[in-house]
Formats: structure tokens, C-alpha cells, sequence
């Protein structure tokens, strides 16, 4: 597939990387010539320097005969312009666009092509926030992914020593859960990835990825370690986009308090939120910390655009008692340095929205796509077509299915009914399955599986 990616940034560096190791032609646009060497010199990728926006520039990067322009620079208007270009002067067929600001959100007849031809909008703050929402909702977890409109969910635990579960074989879940069908998908022991089979034997601290219908995701976590109590008391260091719309998603199930430098911001805050309350100061200043009670929040969360503020804020909160402290990282390096310390968990928003990019570059029928273990491995969810003639998958029992190396099927959502997956699992024409991938370079492969032969049409 032939992909330009307008913006050589933290999301659109990461999605060429991501793209460029599966065989895509790949060019990025960006003004910055220093980041597009850089980028050139480790990916096997074009670069073209200029003005994404501009006709010169975008047929110089191939628009011409281009499948898929995927517009990521900062600016919204930048990216909403470039994707007319594309449309008016180079018909080009898929064009995404990342739009940050909530009043061009709201309007989406705005978003067609008798007006802004964009066909996928990206909003990351949004995204961001959902996810964020997710940890709230399931303590204990280190990631909650949702599936088919959240029927089933993946959810990531450290297994704690004296769970139920732990010193035990992944077979005996059976046996403690008879009535709770669930799936141990990856396990990844000291950073280095498990294939779960029925004799592997959970061990204290692993990180257990397992996939179940979401009303039976809390029973499961309780076998892996003991649950901790439900979040009500949470402190948001940051008014920013990701702060407010986070604030405004969980006030009415959660005591919140936001915590703002700005004194216009807070006044915008009071004005917008109804019942959290907002703090003019900063969340590195231990009086402030101490006279709001951050001993008492059970979750702390840095938001700001300030990496270094973030992890600041985050160590004071947690040395003065917060129970759990989540921090948004915007620069890859640091999310693996500091997860897993005082830090309990490290975000990254480029990660959670390249997720939602890759759903509409992948082949086939790729519903959604998420990084786990900040991008070591994939979970897919892909739609199976056609019949048992043009389909390499419908009408065949899984353990039939040739499986690319380390990838397992965990489920299938069909209709309603979720399934987890077993050997004999005969997979249906409409069904929605659900993979991971730990080994990245057996994607296309993966992809491959879900493609319709042509006796299908």
C-alpha cells in the first residue's frame, strides 16, 4: 500500500515505524528536515520537506497515484486543507485526519466530501481519555481494551504473589472459575513474552493479558491478585483538553479535583465542570498536596503537556500517599524507565492513538488494532468473510487454522454471544476474532488470513 503521512511528530514517526517494517510504501511530509533525516536514516522510507498542505508538495510525495494520506501534523487546519488537496487535485481514496479541537468535533456534517472530505477523524485527547476512563473503571489493571463495542475486554494485571491463581497451571483456571469462560492471551515475564499453553505456570509479577465478556472480567482479575477497592477520590494534575474531558466523563460517579497553574484556565474550568472542584497551583507544591489530602485520592493522574512536570507531580503524590499514580509520557523513552516504580502505570498517547490509525491502514477487515506492552505486541480484532472455499478461516475449527508463529486466537464475538476461544471453536462467516500478535513482523501474514478469495464475489 502506498501511504504518505503528513507530519513527522511523535505519531506520525511512530506510525511510519510501525508501517514501514511490514513492506508498505511509506513517505513522510514534514518542515523539519532535521526530524525527516533522522527518520530516513532508521526507516526505509521517503521524506519530502515542505508544506504538508501544499499541491507542489504533495504530488512531489507521490499523491499522484497515492492509496491512503494520513494528515498528523499539529495544526487541525493544516491537516483538514491537505485532505481537500487530496481529494479535489489527486482523488485519492482514504484520507485521515488528526483534529484536536472539540468545536470542529462537534459538527460532524462539516466532514463529508461536499465539504471537508476527511474519512476517518483521528482525536487523540479523546482517545486518550477513553482509555484513562478504563483504568478508573477496573482497578488493579495495567490496560483495558474494549471489543466489538465493548462486549468482550482484554485486560492487562501484574499476577500478585499469593493470588489464587499464582504457582498454579493456566489449565487449573477451569477448576477455580467453573462457571467463567476466559482466556489467558500473553504473558510477559521480566519484559520478554510467554506463548500461554496449558501446562505455563503463572508466576508472581507476570503481566497476564486475558480476555473475557466484560461482566466477568473483575471474577477473573480476583484469581490473579487481590482486588483493590473501588476508585472514588481522584486528583487530575492538568486542565488541559485530556484533563477536562476526563473530568467532565467521570464527575458524576467520582469525587474530582483538578489541580491548574492558570488562573484564566481554572476560571474556564469552574464555569464548564459541575461538581468537580478546581484548584489554582501546582502539583508539585507539597503544601498544596498536602492541604488537598493527597493522601487520601486513590488516584493521582499527571495530564499536562510536561513530561518532566509529570513525573514530578507523580513522585511527590506517591510519596505522600496516593494510592495510585497514572502519568502521561509523551516521549517513548521515558514510559518503560518509569512504569512499574512509584509510577504505577506510564500513558502514552501516541501509542493509544496509533492503535486507531493501524485499525484503518491494516488489510482485510481490520475493525480495531491496540499496542500492548507500549507496542511489543498487537491484539487484532478482524471480521471473517465469505465460506469455507474463499476463506482461509470460516467453516474451520481453530486448532485447523495455520496460525502465523506466535499469534492465538482469544475469542470471537458472534452477534451478541461472546466465545472464548478453544481448539474445537469452528469459526462462522460474520464472526468477530480476536488475535494477538507478539511477534510484529507476522502482521501481514495475520492480515492475510482475513482476506476473501474471488470465488467469495
Amino acid at each position: 500500500m502506498k501511504i504518505i503521512i503528513l507530519g513527522a511528530g511523535q505519531v506520525g514517526g511512530t506510525l511510519a515505524e510501525h508501517l514501514a517494517s511490514e513492506a508498505n510504501d511509506i513517505t513522510v511530509v514534514d518542515t523539519d528536515g532535521e526530524r525527516l533525516r533522522d527518520l530516513g536514516d532508521r526507516l526505509d522510507i521517503r521524506t519530502v520537506q515542505g508544506r504538508a498542505s501544499l499541491p507542489t508538495v504533495l504530488r512531489q510525495a507521490g499523491a499522484d497515484d497515492a492509496d491512503m494520506l494520513v494528515a498528523v501534523t499539529n495544526s487541525d487546519e493544516t491537516n483538514m486543507v491537505a485532505c481537500q488537496v487530496a481529494y479535489s487535485l489527486f482523488h485519492t481514496p482514504t484520507k485521515i485526519a488528526r483534529v484536536r479541537e472539540s468545536a470542529y468535533l462537534t459538527r460532524e456534517e462539516l466532514f463529508d466530501n461536499d465539504h471537508i472530505p476527511v474519512d476517518v477523524l483521528i482525536s487523540p485527547e479523546q482517545v486518550v481519555t477513553n482509555y484513562i476512563k478504563r483504568l478508573i473503571e477496573h482497578p488493579g489493571s495495567l490496560q483495558v481494551i474494549d471489543f466489538a463495542e465493548g462486549k468482550a475486554q482484554l485486560v492487562a494485571v501484574r499476577a500478585y504473589y499469593g493470588g489464587p491463581l499464582v504457582g498454579q497451571q493456566l489449565r487449573q483456571i477451569r477448576a477455580h472459575m467453573p462457571n467463567v469462560d476466559t482466556r489467558v492471551a500473553a504473558i510477559f515475564r521480566r519484559d520478554r513474552p510467554i506463548t500461554p499453553q496449558g501446562d505455563t505456570v503463572i508466576e508472581a509479577d507476570d503481566e497476564v493479558f486475558f480476555i473475557a465478556a466484560k461482566k466477568d472480567i473483575r471474577a477473573v482479575m480476583g484469581e490473579l491478585r487481590r482486588i483493590d477497592e473501588s476508585n472514588k477520590r481522584v486528583v487530575i494534575a492538568g486542565g488541559g483538553q485530556i484533563g477536562e474531558r476526563l473530568a467532565e466523563a467521570i464527575e458524576s460517579r467520582y469525587q474530582v479535583k483538578i489541580i491548574e497553574m492558570n488562573p484564566a484556565r481554572c476560571r474556564q474550568l469552574s464555569d464548564t465542570l459541575e461538581s468537580t472542584v478546581v484548584l489554582q497551583g501546582s502539583a508539585s507544591d507539597k503544601d498544596l498536596m498536602l492541604e488537598e489530602n493527597i493522601a487520601d485520592a486513590d488516584i493521582f493522574l499527571a495530564l499536562t503537556n510536561d513530561d518532566e512536570a509529570n513525573i514530578m507531580a507523580s513522585l511527590l503524590a506517591k510519596r505522600l500517599g496516593a494510592r495510585k499514580v497514572m502519568t502521561i509520557i509523551n516521549n517513548p523513552a521515558y514510559v518503560d524507565l518509569v512504569q512499574g516504580g512509584d509510577i504505577d502505570i506510564a500513558i502514552s498517547p501516541q501509542l493509544a492513538t496509533i492503535g486507531t490509525l493501524l485499525a484503518h491502514v491494516r488489510r482485510g477487515d481490520i475493525v480495531s488494532v491496540h499496542s500492548l506492552r507500549r507496542g511489543a505486541a498487537e491484539a487484532i480484532e478482524a471480521v471473517a468473510h465469505g465460506d469455507s472455499k474463499s476463506s482461509k478461516v470460516v467453516g474451520k475449527a481453530i486448532e485447523d487454522i495455520n496460525l502465523p508463529p506466535g499469534t492465538t486466537i482469544g475469542a470471537i464475538i458472534r452477534e451478541d454471544e461472546v466465545m472464548i476461544a478453544h481448539d474445537d471453536t469452528v469459526i462462522e462467516s460474520g464472526d468477530h476474532v480476536i488475535l494477538f500478535v507478539v511477534d510484529k513482523k507476522h502482521i501481514r501474514d495475520v492480515e492475510k488470513l482475513f482476506h476473501v478469495g474471488l470465488s467469495f464475489f
